[in-house]
């Protein structure tokens, strides 16, 4: 039997057998009997460890940083989000500005991480079939949950870069050039369909955050939206909603609350641990200088004694603030009002562009940087507002849209219904749901993609001040992947 592996160095192979990856609540893809059974010989030939090499990737695409990056690099770039001081302030001055090129490459770019992933994924791919005594069922589903990471991975990095080229094993060529648009979307498209008959339905999944069959139709579902293939993004959504195992979270305040993980919204999670590397690292660019208690933003009373607090710090827009109408609790997660460890209190307010986003709260068990709340990177209210948007696209102001819309709204406490009356064609409707989704959305890196599906995303910028260009609606993939592969071509203007 022939292990294909093209991962040469030992110590790499040793590091696979004893990663130990914790998904939520400490409960462990392997337990300890069965990772001491693995070495360097058996890893690639038993199911403990390829699922050892699964949990690599589900690592790679969940990091506490690129989750950061993700809020960063998709807020950063749009109306909603600036920094100042700290280490990380030089490259966040560049991305805020739109100062990028290939040779001045962001942290808040991530591509060897999503890489790493599909490399682990096609380490399975490549040795699944060789593996004995294991059902046929439990084969289809770790072929079916590989494939979905892979995808996962090459939607992530597509967000980014746009089509890239297509791996689908360790043996592909070192050198292969970018996969057309069309053969790309094709990709996504074909792996996410039939990768979901073989996965789990929610909450049938090994262990909380693995991945379930609506968390794959959440991504089909999502990227049929961003390619603005409406029929397709208003049937899978219906499918979604129709299936019944999600609902929105009956308070938008506490949506993102520790005690609150596992709600019946989150669809396609990535799950946090406090005080360990895979945690919520958001509230520590958040929290003003010297915060020591809350006044309002759902920090109302509470004391800081154990949180770190950077000299990075994360500010929001004073336009984004004002722009929620009187009354949306999706503006009460915004810090207005704090009391420094002096006693002084100060209103945040008074100065520019300098309210605070604590849409995560405080972890209690949380000793420094690492939160314990698990990040959505797709949740339920996405895929309303996505077929809110698909059935515009197609037909115009309709009531369905307003209902989906209006289920939003009420959540945050909005109680005066959109009517038909008020929008007089599709373009009056879709600037709407752009609004509703910059506030539903904040802190979730969603908005610089949302601009780009509605063409808004350069006008954005430059009402900013911003001298954006057609060329920045990619991002530059880094100068050292292009010289290593000639093949791959740059994105245009770079």
């Amino acid at each position: 039997m022939k292990i294909k592996t093209t991962i040469r160095n030992f110590a790499t192979l040793t590091m696979f057998a004893m990663v130990s990856i914790a998904f939520q609540g400490c409960e462990k893809l392997l337990d300890e009997e069965n990772k001491s059974q693995l070495s360097s010989d058996n890893l690639l030939s038993s199911v403990q460890g390829l699922e050892t090499v699964m949990a690599d990737a589900y690592s790679q695409l969940g990091r506490a940083p690129n989750v950061r990056d993700l809020i960063k690099r998709e807020e950063m770039t749009t109306d909603i989000l600036w920094q100042t001081g700290g280490g990380e302030n030089g490259t966040a001055v560049s991305l805020i500005n739109f100062f990028w090129d290939s040779n001045n490459w962001l942290e808040a770019f991530d591509w060897a991480t999503y890489w790493n992933a599909i490399r682990d994924v096609n380490t399975i791919l490549d040795n699944v079939n060789n593996l004995i005594d294991v059902s046929d069922d439990k084969r289809s589903m770790l072929i079916a949950e590989a494939r979905f990471l892979r995808a996962w991975a090459y939607y992530s990095l597509w967000n980014q870069y746009g089509a890239m080229p297509i791996r689908t094993s360790l043996d592909s060529p070192r050198e292969l050039a970018r996969a057309s648009e069309e053969a790309f979307a094709a990709f996504i498209e074909t792996e996410l369909k039939e990768v979901i008959p073989a996965l789990p339905d929610p909450g049938k999944e090994p262990n909380y955050g693995r991945v379930h069959s609506d968390g794959a139709r959440a991504l089909l579902c999502k990227w049929y939206l961003n390619n603005k293939q409406w029929d397709a993004c208003n049937q899978i959504a219906q499918e979604i909603i129709d299936r019944n195992h999600f609902a929105l979270y009956p308070s938008v305040v506490d949506l993102f609350a520790l005690q609150n993980e596992r709600n019946t919204e989150f669809m396609l999670v990535i799950p946090a641990l406090a005080n360990a590397e895979n945690g919520n690292n958001m509230l520590a660019t958040s929290l003003p200088p010297d915060f020591y208690r809350g006044i309002d933003g759902g920090l109302d009373g509470i004391i800081n004694t154990s949180w770190s607090n950077f000299a990075s710090q994360y500010r929001l827009y004073d336009e984004f603030y004002h722009s929620f109408e009187t009354g949306d609790a999706r503006r009460d997660r915004i810090l207005t009002k704090y009391v420094q460890g002096n006693g002084l209190e100060v209103d945040l307010l008074k100065s520019k562009d300098n309210t605070r986003g604590i849409k995560f709260p405080p972890d209690p068990g949380t000793q420094g940087t690492f939160h314990g709340n698990d990040f959505p990177f797709i949740r339920y209210a996405d895929i309303l507002l996505a077929k809110a948007e698909a059935l515009n696209e197609m037909d115009g102001p309709n009531q369905v849209s307003l209902d989906l819309i209006n289920q939003i709204r009420n959540r945050a406490n909005l109680t005066e219904n959109l009517k038909m009356e008020s929008f007089a064609d599709k373009d009056a409707l879709r600037e709407q749901i752009l609004k509703e989704r910059r506030w539903e959305f904040w802190y979730e890196g969603k908005r610089r993609r949302d601009l780009l599906r509605m063409d808004k995303y350069i006008e954005n910028a430059r009402s900013r001040g911003i001298d954006a260009q057609e060329k920045h609606k990619l991002f530059p993939v880094p100068q050292s992947e292009i010289d290593a592969n000639p093949l791959f071509e740059q994105n245009p203007g770079y």
